[in-house]
């Protein structure tokens, strides 16, 4: 453990009062997806809910994202903050016992080495290989996605739709189109999340008014532009569960197909991001109107290598272990980054926007 490590402070435990006295500052989440890498962003609503320093204006979510967005918001409604975290571990519990049965699990050489990744199961390697050569319309034609079923038993979404403190927005990408749609309000149902989840080598299009849709991540992981319009915050708070940038260059077959994923899977919040930093220059040169423009503050918490070093086959990872090893990941970034840059939201950018993608 490093000095740092040793000396920073920790979000307090469950059941520990916050000892922080701060004003709560607004911010707008941006929660991406990536399977069981979502108990990562679990770890970081929990310690920012238990810290009490931020708050919530509006939250975008993808995928796993999305799930965590709308357990949050059901769990809010119903007790506040308790409620969300309650609601929140509830749910990644109930996640892990559905898939106890699994085959797709560690090999005991994974697990007496502590390697939390599923390459060297056969049951994964089995089920990767076949998705890659048959059609979800064939090895499941009955369209059977027990997820769907949790979520409808654990998510009260009358409750999310009636989330007033809170604005939801759920991105899906549009089949035909490839265009990204945002399902906000009385659109966010067990069915728009579904669709933010859906990957086409897994599941079969979730179709929602005669439109076929696939994982939000395509179009957007998770999308940025609704917070302007719906929301009050010009700070963007983006947690992070893919990693933009790698040092390395991948070699093998896995490696680079993982790699094209997350670039893939990032390439549209980048031009998102490129097109914000270009208006926050255009309003500092006074070619923008500040009463039509507002500049945005970025933040960002990720979990750094420890979390980039996982491989893809991780998030199918669905072991009770792991998800508390990623919650602790994430409870720890996110005591991190409250004792470095907290007193900077709503003033100035914790992380300049250009400093993303140069």
């Amino acid at each position: 453990m490093t000095e740092k490590q040793k000396t920073r402070r920790r979000a307090p435990v469950r059941g520990q009062k916050s000892t922080q006295k701060s004003a709560t500052s607004l911010v707008n989440l941006a929660l991406q997806g990536g399977g069981a890498h979502g108990a990562f962003t679990w770890g970081v609503l929990d310690g920012l809910l238990e810290d009490g320093r931020i708050t919530f204006d509006g939250i975008s979510g993808t995928s796993a994202g999305a799930m965590n967005a709308v357990v949050l918001a059901d769990g809010y409604v119903r007790d506040g903050r308790d409620g969300a975290r309650q609601a929140l571990e509830n749910f990644w519990r109930v996640v892990s016992r559905a898939a106890h049965t699994s085959p797709i699990r560690r090999s005991p050489m994974s697990i007496f080495f502590g390697d939390w990744n599923l390459d060297t199961s056969p049951a994964f390697v089995a089920f990767d290989l076949m998705s890659r050569l048959v059609s979800p319309y064939e090895f499941n034609p009955m369209n059977v996605n027990p997820l769907r079923q949790l979520l409808d038993d654990n998510v009260d979404f009358d409750r999310v739709r009636h989330c007033s403190d809170i604005s939801l927005f759920i991105s899906a990408t549009n089949v035909h189109t490839g265009k990204v749609k945002v399902f906000k309000g009385a659109d966010v149902t067990v069915d728009s999340v579904m669709a933010s989840a859906c990957l086409p080598h897994l599941f079969q299009a979730v179709v929602i008014d005669d439109v076929p849709y696939w994982d939000g991540g395509f179009a957007g992981n998770p999308v940025l532009f609704p917070f302007h319009d719906s929301c009050k915050t010009s700070d963007l708070l983006l947690v992070q569960t893919s990693p933009i940038a790698r040092e390395s260059t991948p070699s093998s077959a896995r490696e680079i197909l993982d790699r094209m994923n997350e670039i893939s899977f990032n390439s549209a919040l980048l031009l998102e991001l490129r097109g914000i930093e270009f208006v926050d220059r255009l309003i500092d040169r006074g070619i923008l109107d500040e009463d039509d423009y507002r500049q945005v503050r970025l933040h960002r918490i990720d979990g750094g290598r420890e979390l980039d070093s996982l491989r893809a086959s991780s998030k199918m990872n669905t072991e009770w272990p792991f998800f508390v090893h990623l919650r602790g990941l994430g409870r720890d970034a996110a005591a991190e980054w409250l004792d470095r840059h907290s007193e900077k939201v709503g003033r100035e950018s914790s992380l300049p926007i250009a400093s993303v993608f140069n």
